[in-house]
Parts: structure tokens; sequence; C-alpha cells
């Protein structure tokens, strides 16, 4: 199948398009799934073959330990990212939302306050509520066409009780590259505040020409005893239900400190999950991505022309990730006004900026990894809901 083939999700617990018209009142029969984010293709032949043999294998017992797996990581990390990593650092999760929460579990106590630079993914702030941590804000700085980081500004927002950082890298939702410079300014920031860093690396595969992705662990490995590194494939092979991820930790102490926490958890990787991901971390694999990026490139060069086009609107130039940042401010419309168009006119449903935190206000965040087709539906819908301003 090509990244274009329609394929319906309607009906399969899709989360993205079943669970849509509860939460936004956008009915998939009539309405766009340019929410959450995951992919409306399907994933590499390589992960899909490697279903098959399981399937035909026939036996979904118990199992223990997977070397093949930890290599592909392995293999992965430094063949994409020039990242050479121990396979002894990597431990699995039940995806990187478990991650962020084990970690708030392991380093920090309710009522600690927990480090996150705004607008950002908005699973940050949601599991530090639900933990009874404290959420503290540091808005990123609007510079032209991207967001910059103020570390001086943020400094003065903390008071001492901070024992987490959460970082998004590549940012989540405006697709920021962060450069090596800014990445170890954000590592010594963490050391000066006695913070773990726990970098989210989930998109970091999803980078466009121009553009390269450097991990934390890369530009600051002086930062290794207190950084921990999240990275999974569920972004970059559609795979995201299969609720496989991995914490990369360099520290023993720290490594210690979470297996243990698994441990009294009793986890272990489902092991359909480990055989598809090792599947997909291959030469197979690593084809089937750029292509897909050649795939999104397209759309998303689609998607900013027609928003170009609109009065008012404005998308903020992609770096990373499929998700578009589109900016209503300059609609003069306030967000009631300009989301009511988009649910109710435009029948789409997308990610409420203001959920992002401190300047999301005027945003709402596009899913770009469908079809193309898709999206011109999209681009024709947008410029009809706000053909008044044209």
């Amino acid at each position: 199948m090509t990244f274009n083939d329609l394929i319906d999700r309607r009906g399969t617990f899709s989360s993205k398009w079943d669970k849509m018209e509860k939460l936004y009142g956008v009915s998939p029969e009539d309405g766009l799934a340019m929410w959450t984010a995951d992919s409306d293709y399907a994933t590499a032949p390589c992960v899909i073959e490697a279903v098959r043999r399981a399937a035909d294998h026939g036996v979904f017992g118990y199992s223990w330990q997977h070397p093949a797996y930890l290599q592909a990581v392995q293999w992965w990390m430094q063949n994409r990212h020039d990242w050479a990593i121990g396979t002894d650092w990597v431990l699995t999760t039940q995806g990187l939302g478990n991650a962020i929460a084990l970690s708030l579990d392991v380093w920090s106590q309710p009522g600690d306050g927990v480090v996150i630079f705004t607008p950002v993914y908005h699973e940050f702030a949601h599991k530090v509520n639900k933990t009874g941590r404290r959420v503290v804000e540091c808005p990123l700085v609007r510079a032209r066409d991207t967001y910059e980081i103020d570390l001086d500004d943020a400094q003065s927002r903390l008071d001492g009780s901070e024992k987490l950082l959460l970082w998004c890298s590549p940012q989540n939702p405006s697709g920021r590259v962060w450069t090596p410079d800014e990445l170890r300014a954000v590592a010594a920031f963490a050391e000066r505040n006695g913070l773990i860093l726990i970098s989210d690396e989930v998109h970091h595969d999803l980078v466009y020409p121009g553009h390269t992705f450097v991990p934390m662990d890369v530009a600051a490995p002086d930062a290794r005893p207190w950084t921990v590194t999240l990275t999974a494939p569920s972004k970059t092979f559609n795979i995201a239900g299969q609720r496989t991820g991995n914490m990369i930790i360099p520290d023993d102490k720290l490594r210690a400190q979470m297996r243990h926490r698994l441990n009294t958890l009793d986890y272990d990787p489902s092991a359909l999950g480990v055989a598809m991901i090792t599947a997909a971390y291959s030469p197979e694999g690593a084809e089937w991505v750029d292509a897909q990026i050649d795939h999104l490139n397209g759309n998303r060069a689609l998607f900013d022309a027609a928003i170009s086009e609109i009065p008012g609107l404005w998308s903020m130039p992609l770096q990373a990730t499929y998700l578009a940042w589109v900016d209503f401010s300059g609609t003069g419309m306030d967000h009631a006004e300009f989301v009511r168009r988009l649910r109710d006119d435009a029948r789409i449903a997308t990610s409420s900026g203001p959920g992002f935190g401190t300047g999301g206000e005027t945003f709402e965040r596009f899913n770009l990894a469908t079809q193309r087709a898709r999206v011109e539906d999209a681009c024709a819908r947008l410029k009809l809901a706000f053909s008044d301003l044209q």
C-alpha cells in the first residue's frame, strides 16, 4: 500500500476517528480527524510481515529476553541519529505516556514542581496534575517564525521545589528542532536547579530536509547523571497502539532506580510489540521512513500554501513532526468562534491550542499524517469556512 491509499478507520475502535464525535462534536461520517497524533496510512511492509510471521507461528505464550530487539534499537540510534548507546541502557515501558508517568513516580513526590516549556504536548501537564505534582510553566518566546527559550525568565519562575524537567525534542506542537547549543543550555539549566531532565524524543525520526535532529545525550553527554531519554517507534511507524516505548538511561544509578520500579510493577514488554519494533528498526524500515518524510513534506507544503491564502491564518513552518501549528489571532476572532468554524462549518477535529498551555491560546494543531486527498479536502473546507475573510 502507498501513503495515499485511503483506509477507512471508522468502526475499528480508532481513538482518532471513533472518539472525535464524543470529544469535538465532529461525526466521522462527514468529518476529518486531524487531532490525535497517529497516522492514517498503513505501517511499513517489514512490520506487517513480522506480524504475519508471528500469526503463522500461532503461539503467543510467555517470552523471555529480547536481545535482537535491543540490538535493533541500538542499530537505529547509531544509524539514524549518530548516537552510540549501550543495549544495557534500554528499559522498555508501555509507551512513552507510561514512561512519563513512571518518571514522575520514581523521581518526584506529590506536591513537587515539574518544569515544562509551553506551549507543549498537553499530556505533560495532564500527567503532572494526575499524579498530584505541580506544573511550573515556562513560556517559550515567539521569535519570527519559531520559538526560542528564555532561561532567565524560566529561572525566575522556579522556587526550589522542582524535581523534574519534562523536555520535548523535536518540539510538539511547533515542530521546532532544537540546536545543540540550545540543548546544552537546557541541560545546564537542569543541573543548576537539581532537576532530572526527561527528554521526550518520540518525533525524532520525522525531520524535514534542511534540519538535523540531535539527541540530548549527543549534544550534552556530560549531563548523563541527570538525563533520561524517551524514544519510541510509535509515531515513526504508526504503531502507537502497541504501547511499547523505551527509556534510554546511560547513568547506572538512575537506570537501577527505574529498573527496580518496573520490577515491582511486574512489567515485561509485549512480545508482539517487540517483534514489530525489531522489524521496524532495520534498513527496510529506514527506507520506508525516508519515503514517509517525502510524503509528509508534500502534505506540509500543500497545507501551508492553503493556509497562507486565508487572511488572518498563519502556519508555523515545520522543521519536524507531522503536526501543523496554526495561529488564528490575525482573524480577530476569539477562540470559541474560530473553533466553531473548524468543527461546525469545516467539520474538522483539531487539537485545541489552549490545551498546550500558555502560548497556545490562539492556535489549533492539525495532524497532516494522512492521505494527500484528505489534506486537499481539509484545505478546501478551511477556505470555505473562512471565506468571508477573503
